[in-house]
């Protein structure tokens, strides 16, 4: 008797922690566009050429050399902003998340150093964010274009 208790207990609480994992849920960024020498640095820590068409996901980080930019549309083609990353940067992607039950969608990126111009649509819900952080400030947007600049300390 004591067993089935147990059974049906564990059986419960996997089925409320997969629920609970359910609700979020993972978006992507898509390069749609490049120019120059551009790399993208992947969970496994390894640096390979950017592609048109190429899906990042969070935690990547992508850098452009000298005379170089990329651009990419977060959550892919359907464009909850558009980032052009200039020359001379790099940018991670910190989190890039959904929750369908909140109805709300978060973006957080990290510019270490260079420039960005992203052109962000007006956000999903009032309860979701986008958020670029650089090494002195945080800035969070509601919906507008704007461009944000790290230069290098010498």
């Amino acid at each position: 008797m004591r067993i089935a208790a147990l059974v049906v207990i564990f059986t419960l609480t996997c089925g409320i922690l997969s629920l609970g994992a359910a609700e979020e849920r993972k978006r992507i960024a898509a390069v749609v566009d490049t120019n120059g020498k551009v790399e993208v640095r992947n969970q496994q820590g390894e640096w390979i050429a950017a592609k048109k068409g190429m899906v990042l996901q969070e935690g990547d980080v992508i850098r452009t050399n000298a005379n170089s930019f990329a651009v990419l549309n977060v959550d892919g083609l359907a464009e909850t902003a558009t980032v052009e990353v200039k020359e001379k940067s790099q940018l991670k992607l910190i989190e890039l998340i959904e929750n369908k039950e909140k109805d709300t969608q978060n973006t957080f990126l990290d510019l270490a150093l260079g420039e960005i111009l992203i052109k962000a649509k007006k956000l999903h819900s009032e309860k979701s964010s986008f958020e670029v952080k650089t090494p002195t400030s945080v800035v969070g947007v509601r919906g507008t274009t704007f461009s944000i600049a790290v230069e290098a300390i010498e």
